[in-house]
């Protein structure tokens, strides 16, 4: 896998997980990952962000992103461009399908947090090197049936 940049790295793990009906090797191997396609808010441009997701257990048309960054102390771009545009399409295994963006707040977004860092423990190391520079950012995508 290409680590030169990090575009060549997203494109690298988008080719991967398109040819295997969405799955990865390396560090992602085995955890649930979506495809986000968004638009930048300044440059109109169409972009794809690959990212875990948890599941919501008791709503099987939302998931949960988590604008962890890797811990860096902004969020990351596609957090912006999908609450700006409130809407956006997500790749999920071999469906694509539209969602609705929403931000998730307060004791919510705590448990929704709390649970993807017991299950990835890595989420817990970003939210340490993140402490006291900014929290981070929960949104619920919630499939659009048409």
């Amino acid at each position: 896998m290409s680590t030169s940049n990090p575009h060549d790295w997203n494109a690298d793990i988008i080719a991967e997980f398109r040819a295997n009906e969405g799955r990865v090797g390396g560090q992602f191997e085995g955890a649930p990952l979506v495809l986000l396609h968004h638009v930048g808010r300044k440059s109109g441009r169409a972009m794809v962000s690959p990212t875990m997701y948890l599941p919501d257990e008791t709503a099987p048309d939302r998931i949960y992103v988590i604008a962890s960054k890797a811990g860096a102390p902004t969020n990351p771009a596609w957090y912006y461009n999908l609450l700006a545009a409130g809407n956006a399409e997500v790749e999920r295994g071999t469906e694509t399908y539209r969602v609705s963006v929403s931000e998730v707040t307060g004791d919510e977004r705590d448990t929704v947090f709390d649970e993807q860092a017991r299950r990835y423990p890595g989420f817990a190391v970003y939210a340490q090197r993140t402490a006291g520079v900014r929290t981070i950012p929960v949104l619920a995508l919630t499939r659009i049936r048409e």
